[in-house]
């Protein structure tokens, strides 16, 4: 195709995708999910599983093989907007107040879901089906760690806005416990990609490069930028150079990120804790959210589900194993989060009510899965098993946590 070819094309899978993420909110928030959720299992119904499998002429024409950059371009460009805006809407003062309990649940978040499915992959490493020939059982162990541990830091930010928890410190403590447990197992998955391409130099530059922006941005930028939100707390008003000014910052932080091989939306993150609190805070949320959640963060979860073929998993043999994955996804994330936050003195509800966030996986499991079958480490049928733990973890966490915690109590907490 083309390149004006392309640019047609895509108005109208903007206008297709808009239309069936709307449809599938209407329907999954009328059965209590939340919006996240939907647009979610809206992306996988877009691609292959249900769309490519009942319409494939349809499906071929809508979404060709040439147009998959430019979506990955605009998905990956929502993506580090919204998860600017979380971080700008990141509470520190909380978290200050209870380092042992974010500590303690970061910890366990990590170590456990690890362990089990490290285990778990050592007794399938060489299973052809799962794992490529050329990936040793120590690789296969620490991908699959690092796999398991993940947690879906964008829909776990989005479901505690919509759930009205973005600023108390059940929801801090949440995102705080969240954006640990994921670099960590970023870093991990450094190490097993520094291990598989004979270059541990990849290691070395994430693991300390990270370290090093968190640390320039939270104290040196963040002094830099005091000024800017003074201006603004008099006015009013963001000028248009400060909203370049800023978006600019968040491009380089997440080129940065990328970069080290971190991944872009920690950029985004931290560029966005960074940032002036109060009216700065406001009016960058009032003008950037609309049009972020609205328009550009749908196409993540629909190129995410252009990449998942739940067909795969086609024998009762797979079908357990998917099973025992999901029950170690469980038993590793949820349950041990819970324990830790009991541990460290939080309510019974409250730790119910982590556990059950944390153990979300979503579309960040999708993305370390993707480079894991982009990479050659895992195959096919190993990456379908682990979307379907991801989408079911992901689906449980809306309606068990309103159960145990209370919409209203939320709102209020």
């Amino acid at each position: 195709m083309t390149p004006f070819e392309l640019s047609v094309m895509f108005f109208l899978q903007m206008a297709f995708i808009l239309a069936v993420c709307r449809a599938t909110a209407w329907v999954f928030i009328k059965i209590g999910q939340s919006r996240v959720v939907s647009e979610m299992i809206a992306g996988v119904l877009m691609g292959p599983s249900l769309m490519g499998w009942m319409f494939p002429e349809f499906s071929a024409y809508l979404f060709p093989a040439e147009s998959k950059p430019i979506l990955f371009s605009v998905a990956q460009l929502g993506l580090v907007l919204y998860m600017f805006l979380i971080g700008v809407e990141f509470d520190v003062d909380l978290i200050r107040k209870r380092v042992r309990s974010a500590a303690s649940i970061s910890i366990a978040g990590i170590v456990a879901p690890f362990i089990l499915g490290g285990t778990l992959a050592y007794f399938i490493a060489h299973d052809p089906q799962l794992f490529a020939e050329k990936t040793s059982s120590l690789e296969a162990v620490l991908f699959m760690g690092a796999a398991m541990a993940i947690t879906a830091f964008p829909m776990l930010a989005r479901i505690i806005f919509e759930q009205g928890l973005t600023k108390t410190s059940l929801g801090t403590l949440a995102l705080a416990a969240g954006s640990i447990d994921d670099m960590a197992a970023w870093c991990v998955l450094a190490v097993v990609l520094a291990s598989f391409n004979s270059d541990w130099s990849i290691a070395f530059l994430a693991i300390g490069g990270g370290v090093f922006f968190a640390i320039v941005c939270l104290t040196v930028l963040r002094r830099l930028l005091q000024p800017m939100g003074e201006r603004v707390e008099k006015s009013g008003v963001i000028s248009p150079d400060m909203l370049v000014f800023t978006l600019m910052l968040v491009m380089l932080g997440a080129w940065f990120t990328d970069f080290i091989q971190i991944y872009a939306v920690f950029g985004a993150f931290i560029m966005g804790v960074a940032m002036p609190r109060g009216k700065f805070a406001t009016e960058l949320h009032r003008t950037m959210y609309p049009l972020t959640v609205a328009l550009l963060l749908p196409v993540f979860f629909v190129y995410s589900g252009l990449n998942t073929k739940i067909g795969l998993v086609n024998t009762p043999a797979l079908w357990a194993l998917t099973a025992l994955v999901l029950l170690v996804a469980i038993a590793g994330k949820g349950v041990a989060c819970y324990l830790a936050a009991r541990l460290s003195g939080e309510p019974h509800k409250e730790a119910m009510g982590i556990g059950t966030l944390m153990n979300a996986r979503g579309l960040m499991e999708l993305i370390i899965l993707n480079i894991g079958l982009e990479r050659g480490i895992i195959e096919p049928t190993l990456f379908t098993i682990m979307v379907l733990m991801a989408v079911f973890t992901t689906l449980m966490a809306t309606p068990i946590f309103e159960r145990i915690y209370g919409r209203k109590e939320l709102r209020t907490g």
